[in-house]
């Protein structure tokens, strides 16, 4: 595998970019962009600021607002080849909640502590979104043109799916995206330190679908000091327990084949096809999120039933996150009715599709040699992602997405517990890392 190279620049040069996607970074963190679902978010500011920061250097951007304070924004990037399909390169400008009082500092300040930039958003996913704007605003300040044309995105309502974010912008303006091939986005290109001390870059090649459903029994309302053989509340609970406790059959993507064998080559532990579990032990942490992918998964988040102590309500509900395989949606949904039997209403609240992709072609070799010039000795691997992201969206408009937000994190760093988590934070070493990484790619791809 031949390296790329990123264009030769002056030290100076070097330490403006590096400064520059550290300011934006926490810059961007104090805002609160937070999204609280059911439609309540409001990205205005966030949007206005990315706009006004590719403004500076003369990028002109447009903000496409699919309801009051919920905005998109898309700025258009020449490349020197014209006539080749563009790249999408996107983030998302909304953040999830965040309780001060939960945190060690305050999750909007973008403080720099401990080597770390701290606050909501700081992994998920300005970091990102800061190195985006770096790169380019560097770009427009120097007349480079990347080799291919690319369209920037910075969606809305990412945690929430995306309604009045990439879906919308798909439904209402394919046009945007009309001439591009691929996409690049977040959670990906992250260092995971395995056993024996080796450091694997995980690159998103595929993400589980999902099926969030609601589960309803019906039973005989009555007094709760009397016998009653229809309770709602009993058949419920016994069905949510089921489902719980039920033990999901391994299943193997060829994307998980991938990432194994090169988990085992790195250890040299044993790759044993049967059952790939033994070796989730050498990924540390990272290890809860990868044990996921090996098979669907359901797990209830939410009951609710009744109204008084002493009333047996007529009916019982439950929410439950499911899960699902590329290839294997069908089993997930059978499974589900087999294990709760016939009686039991089952509700579709959301369902979306599962992704996966090839590790192979231009733009792979392009992502894996950006990261082995900035890391000789890193082994770059495909990964399956438990969640989703945007690149759902986009695939319905044949672009083919991966997930490369590339970090080099310290071996003893919980990163997947940041996400969502109390006191989000980002190594500032690990941003300068992925910074260069992105720039080499962007400028080879």
């Amino acid at each position: 595998m031949v390296l790329n190279q990123s264009r030769k620049e002056d030290p100076m040069a070097r330490q403006e970019l590096e400064a520059d996607v550290i300011k934006l970074c926490q810059e961007m963190i104090r805002i609160p962009s937070v999204n609280f679902g059911d439609g309540k978010g409001d990205e205005k500011a966030m949007a206005d600021y990315v706009v006004a920061k590719l403004a500076e250097v003369g990028i002109p951007a447009q903000i496409y607002e699919s309801a009051p304070g919920r905005c998109n924004v898309i700025a258009n990037i020449p490349g020197a080849n014209s006539q080749r399909p563009g790249l999408v390169l996107h983030g998302h400008l909304d953040v999830v909640p965040a309780h001060s009082q939960d945190w060690s500092v305050d999750p909007f300040s973008g403080e720099i502590r401990d080597g770390m930039i701290w606050g909501r958003g700081a992994l998920d996913m300005k970091n990102m979104d800061a190195m985006i704007l770096a790169i380019v605003r560097k770009w427009a300040r120097t007349g480079y043109k990347p080799p291919r044309d690319l369209v920037l995105a910075f969606f809305a309502d990412e945690e929430a799916g995306s309604i009045y974010g990439s879906r919308w912008m798909v439904k209402k303006h394919p046009e945007v995206f009309a001439k591009c091939s691929e996409a690049i986005s977040e959670v990906g290109g992250f260092s995971v330190t395995v056993g024996g001390g080796k450091r694997l870059y995980f690159v998103e090649a595929a993400q589980k679908g999902i099926h969030w459903m609601k589960l309803t029994a019906h039973g005989r309302a009555g007094h709760g000091s009397m016998l009653n053989d229809a309770n709602a509340v009993i058949a419920l609970s016994e069905a949510v327990a089921k489902i719980g406790s039920h033990s999901w059959p391994q299943r193997y993507t060829k994307t998980v084949k991938v990432l194994f064998q090169k988990v085992a080559e790195a250890t040299g532990k044993p790759f044993d096809l049967s059952d790939l579990r033994p070796l989730l032990k050498e990924l540390g942490s990272t290890a809860r999120m990868i044990g996921a992918t090996l098979q669907n998964t359901a797990n209830p988040t939410m009951l609710d039933a009744g109204y008084k102590a002493n009333v047996i309500p007529q009916s019982a509900s439950a929410t439950i996150d499911g899960r699902f395989l590329p290839g294997f949606e069908s089993e997930l949904d059978a499974t589900i009715r087999e294990i709760i039997g016939p009686d039991i209403e089952i509700e579709t609240l959301t369902r979306d599709i599962a992704l996966e992709v090839d590790f192979e072609g231009d733009l792979v070799e392009a992502m894996c040699n950006a990261l082995l010039t900035e890391d000789p000795e890193g082994i770059p691997v495909p990964y399956l992602m438990s969640g989703g992201t945007d690149n759902k969206a986009l695939s319905e408009l044949g672009i083919v997405g991966y997930g490369f937000s590339p970090l080099k994190l310290p071996a003893d760093l919980d990163f997947m517990s940041l996400f969502h988590g109390v006191d989000e934070r980002v190594p500032v070493e690990g941003l300068i890392f992925g910074l260069h990484v992105l720039e080499n790619f962007l400028e080879n791809c």
